[in-house]
């Protein structure tokens, strides 16, 4: 199994399918026209191909890009380095941190609505001159100007539940869902039933979104409109805060278990929602008054300040909850980072948003005071005002750039340092490899051993990533600076002496960073725009959501769906289906060998008995088991071979960058099993095959690195030895 092709899978250029449909489905190579490429005689040959859930309809990969801070706010629960989690406190983190990034999407739109148009630029004729679709709303008061532009966000809002809601019909499930234990998402394996069923959880949480989507709308509406004015908009701006607080409480809440018990609990909370923004609506449309429209919209600044300022205490709160819990490692694995994945990985989420965001409102702002960078060395043309995006933009702008730079001189410096150490490295393995080379074989030599060296970069990205949680968590907190209305030109100009020349060079560092972090957003629309274009780079697009959407939906209802959801349950049933006729060997490539130990997971003992693997370019233990520990690390690859009574085989090569052993530890690692049976298990294919020209060829075999496999000797051989385990099995199991 693989996300490629069905024909690259099954090297053959005609196939059918012969089970599930366009989005996920079986192949065969089409009968009377030769076998699949690789295949042992007696063996049916079978492919299943999942990569159009993630890399399916164009519009629908290029949309998903817009939701990667969803899916890093949802992936990082899945890295925490144990299960436990004393009254539910990693998981209460990290569901709140994933509100705020809701949170921060609203206001993003806000900013550029409320904010810009409808409070900076509309009032001015000059900013809304020339400009027919801006013109008309000068006709009305601020009060309906500002309740009419609020269904922008509400709309943005609808757009992004509709883009991570994929079509049901790509990833339905296979029948009712089996009942789930009465126990926290939380603390659940990959072998619990129903593992993979998350609409239940993404039910509960979808709708708090929407609550705290629509409290931050109705808050810095009412906060604006209600500056100073009557008490009936406080009154509301309170009921405001209240709905946002309920959603708070209720998103640290464990799911009900029972589905009328979620119908008790999102009932009110979904009237409370709809009640208190129709009246926040209907009170701004009726707004008599024409308040002051200098500056920014009231308590807009201090809201977007205060948010990224929550999100860092967040981060912090994290960091030290989870180092607490990474005391207790899982035996036999090395958590990446000494299990601090779930901070870094939450830390990027934050940290994309708040890019996404600063550049969409100075982008904005660039185009709407035409083309005058706002800010405050930079006073515009005469004839139209200044816009003032909030303080704290200015602040993410420049942690931006200093974030980038940081991690740009670790990445490099983690580069140089590590060289000689994978280069010595490669030294051992090609005098093992190849102890005798002729002259003319030595240029081949060293490309071998500068593959091998690069295929150990994988393991060195721990620096980079240290770096970005750090730069990452003293960006959120220097932002807070904002709360008490400093920006970085004014501190500049407040510590020095030379206030003129701190002020100028701070302007061009914080614009340099408005425009690398714009850069970086613009090139990912781009990345976007090509998925939508080419085939090729909606498929390289979805390789890395491969890694994302793989996990179920238990912190953010937003993000990408699940597509082991379908996957995983449809591997199950279908495995069992050829059981029932025969012996099936599982073979699973790159991330599908993942697949394949989640499907072994889900699978019956009555099912199991049948059933061999075979897994190459495999990263279930290289990557994966670091990852995350809890469910891929520690005895789960001991428990896969002892559910398979040990008919396993993984190949693996030197110069593979994303594959490795399954059953070899890393220094300083325990071994993950202790059984000998597991030391059969991993076979090592050396790569290139030989440096020298065969007779029969005219260039020297090429190497491989991670793809194909199916093309070896030791492919084919690998396949006859679990074939002849699984009719030795079956002809020593007693009969009834």
């Amino acid at each position: 199994m693989s996300g490629g092709t069905a024909e690259k899978i099954l090297d053959h250029p005609i196939v059918v399918r012969v089970a599930g449909d366009t989005h996920a489905g079986f192949y065969r190579p089409r009968p009377g026209l030769g076998a699949a490429g690789g295949s042992t005689d007696g063996v049916a040959v079978e492919a299943y191909r999942w990569g159009a859930l993630t890399a399916g309809a164009a519009v629908r990969t290029a949309s998903t890009l817009l939701l990667l801070p969803f899916m890093l706010g949802n992936l990082a629960i899945w890295l925490r380095p144990t299960s436990t989690d004393r009254f539910g406190l990693l998981g209460a983190l990290c569901r709140l941190l994933a509100g705020t990034l809701t949170a921060a999407f609203v206001l993003s739109v806000i900013g550029i609505t409320l904010d810009l148009v409808g409070w900076q630029c509309v009032p001015y004729d000059q900013c809304r001159g020339g400009r027919p679709y801006l013109s008309w709303l000068g006709a009305l008061p601020m009060g309906p100007r500002l309740a009419l532009l609020s269904l922008v966000p509400l709309l943005a809002l609808r757009v992004i539940w509709w883009i991570g809601a994929r079509p049901a019909r790509a990833l339905e499930g296979f029948g009712p869902p089996p009942p789930r234990p009465d126990t926290s998402e939380m603390t659940e394996s990959l072998s619990t039933r129903g593992f993979w069923d998350d609409e239940r959880t993404t039910a509960w949480l979808r709708r708090i979104h929407v609550g705290i989507g629509a409290g931050t709308l109705d808050a810095s509406l009412l906060a604006g409109i209600s500056h100073g004015e009557a008490s009936v908009g406080w009154l509301l701006f309170v009921a405001a805060i209240g709905l946002l607080g309920f959603c708070a409480v209720l998103v640290c809440l464990p799911v009900p278990t029972t589905r009328a018990g979620i119908r008790r609990v999102l009932r009110p909370l979904w009237a409370a929602t709809v009640a208190v923004t129709v009246l926040a609506l209907g009170y701004a449309a009726l707004f008599a008054g024409n308040p002051a429209v200098a500056g920014q919209l009231p308590g807009y600044e201090g809201t977007a300040g205060g948010l990224i300022a929550g999100q860092g205490v967040l981060l912090v709160l994290l960091a030290m909850v989870t180092m607490v819990h990474a005391r207790v490692t899982v035996p036999g694995t090395r958590p990446l980072l000494r299990g601090l994945g779930t901070p870094i990985v939450a830390a990027a989420s934050a940290t994309v948003a708040a890019a996404f965001a600063a550049t969409l409102v100075f982008r904005v702002a660039d185009q709407l005071d035409r083309g005058s960078i706002p800010g405050p060395t930079h006073p515009g043309p005469p004839s139209v005002a200044l816009l003032e995006p909030p303080v704290a933009y200015w602040w993410a702008a420049l942690a931006g750039l200093a974030a980038l730079m940081i991690i740009a001189v670790a990445a490099c410096g983690m580069l140089v340092i590590g060289r000689r150490r994978r280069r010595r490295l490669a030294e051992r393995i090609i005098e093992q490899d190849y102890p005798d080379v002729p002259t003319q074989a030595m240029p081949r030599l060293m490309n071998v051993r500068e593959a091998i060296a690069r295929s150990r970069v994988t393991e060195e990205i721990g620096p980079v990533l240290t770096a970005s949680f750090l730069i990452s968590s003293l960006g959120l907190a220097i932002i807070s600076l904002d709360l008490i209305g400093i920006g970085p030109i004014q501190l500049a100009a407040e510590l020095s002496k030379q206030r003129r020349q701190a002020t100028l060079l701070t302007t061009y560092a914080t614009d340099a960073g408005v425009w690398l972090i714009s850069l970086l957003v613009i090139a990912l629309m781009i990345l976007g725009y090509r998925s939508y274009r080419s085939t090729e780079t909606r498929r390289i697009v979805a390789i890395l959501w491969d890694l994302g959407d793989f996990w179920p939906r238990t912190v953010h209802p937003f993000a990408p769906p699940c597509y082991a959801a379908r996957a995983v349950p449809e591997l199950v049933k279908r495995v069992s289906a050829l059981a029932a006729q025969g012996s099936v060997i599982i073979s699973g490539h790159s991330h599908g060998s993942v697949l394949a130990a989640a499907t072994i997971l889900q699978l019956p003992p009555t099912i199991l008995r049948r059933v061999s693997l075979l897994t190459h370019g495999s990263p279930l233990h290289r990557i994966y088991a670091h990852l995350y520990p809890t469910y891929l690390g520690g005895g789960i690859p001991c428990e896969l071979g002892e559910r398979l009574d040990w008919r396993w085989r993984n190949l693996w090569r030197e110069t593979d960058p994303v594959g490795g052993p399954v059953f070899a530890p890393h220094p300083g690692e325990q071994p993950p099993c202790n059984s000998p049976a597991a030391e059969s298990v991993d076979i090592r294919l050396r790569d290139p095959r030989s440096l020298i020209i065969d007779p029969t060829d005219t260039v020297p075999p090429p190497i491989e690195r991670h793809w194909p496999y199916y093309t070896q000797p030791a492919y084919q051989t690998a396949v006859q030895e679990l074939a002849a385990q699984a009719c030795e099995a079956k002809s020593n199991r007693p009969r009834k």
